[in-house]
């Protein structure tokens, strides 16, 4: 990202990142012409240069420091292109397997779809399925992909903007401000997840049939009740994202470059995929972030198979809670001089 771009999408938002004169700006912040604050003094907490007592941000202004942050990232022509891409893919999976059984043959001669993503077999027979393909076509790179893109310039981005500084003035306070931009790269996962499911939903009802569908275990339910299973399955693809947004705030939290931290985490994403397929790695592959991302097809099953999605989640948990601990020691101890 450009300074000139970092500029722009920071244009108006004065009133939400300005300085209070009643709070102290970041001890590791620049506070004056070639001087810097040593990050282990911390400010005396009842006078602040000759104010009064420090004021905490309310929560409103933490919303508002939220709200900044998402209008800031999904106005961004780089965020609207991978949306776009990634709406783009169960249109052409969608017209390929239209093209492929125009003459009313199944899909791969009903061999259950083997050499393609999960379910791609059954969507000449309800568009439905469609939803499910598409995430499954998806999840291994695309989605993680444009989820390490904007984590990684996350915090790096503004570094190498030279806006860093300028938001750790005002009274956010750094856990805050890392955590706002942790919470933006979540809700990216969120709306990226949602953009694919309804792409993939609208195509699929719009070139074949829909109705009552088969589960994996050959039950029928109705088509209400696989559109709440269809919701459940992008929760959980969402979810199952957490773990690499997590990882690529830690990575650009060490880097003042927007672009490195960019290629790093999505370079780890595709050392981690290449790793979980060798099989002389089998006991350290359940530990891989990616090792479950699959496991969402156990909801298509009934009843429902939730060992693999608890395993899952779990993970994801735990690559959170370890990589935003170590994102959060790396971002309040370091001097920030951009």
């Amino acid at each position: 990202m450009s300074r000139a771009e970092a500029q722009d999408d920071r244009a108006g938002e004065s009133a939400l990142t300005a300085p209070d004169p009643g709070v102290a700006p970041d001890p590791g912040v620049v506070t004056g012409p070639g001087v810097v604050a040593d990050p282990s003094v911390v400010a005396d907490p009842s006078v602040v240069a000759g104010q009064g007592a420090v004021r905490s941000p309310s929560p409103l202004w933490s919303l508002g420091l939220f709200r900044s942050e998402l209008l800031t990232t999904f106005r961004r022509w780089r965020t609207l292109a991978l949306l776009a891409v990634l709406a783009a893919v169960p249109i052409l999976v969608g017209i390929a397997v239209k093209i492929e059984t125009g003459d009313g043959s199944s899909l791969g001669g009903g061999g259950g779809g083997a050499g393609g993503p999960a379910f791609i077999s059954q969507i000449s027979n309800n568009g439905l399925f469609l939803v499910f393909t598409a995430l499954a076509a998806t999840l291994p790179f695309f989605l993680p992909m444009a989820i390490g893109v904007v984590a990684g310039d996350a915090i790096a981005g503004e570094s190498s903007a030279g806006t860093l500084r300028y938001l750790l003035v005002a009274p956010a306070g750094r856990s805050r401000l890392l955590l706002t931009k942790y919470a933006t790269v979540i809700t990216f996962c969120l709306a990226a997840t949602l953009v694919v499911a309804v792409s993939a939903l609208a195509v699929g009802a719009l070139l074949f049939p829909v109705g009552d569908l088969i589960t994996i275990s050959g039950t029928r339910i109705t088509y209400a009740e696989g559109l709440g299973r269809a919701l459940l399955i992008a929760l959980v693809v969402a979810a199952s994202l957490v773990g690499i947004a997590a990882l690529g705030l830690f990575v650009s939290t060490l880097t003042g470059s927007g672009i490195a931290a960019m290629a790093t985490t999505v370079g780890l994403l595709i050392t981690i995929q290449i790793l979980d397929q060798i099989p002389q790695l089998d006991a350290l592959q359940p530990y891989f972030f990616s090792h479950y991302w699959l496991s969402f097809a156990d909801v298509m099953r009934e009843p429902v198979y939730w060992d693999d999605l608890v395993k899952n989640l779990g993970l994801q948990a735990l690559y959170a809670a370890v990589f935003g601990s170590a994102a959060w020691a790396r971002f309040t101890t370091k001097d920030i001089t951009a």
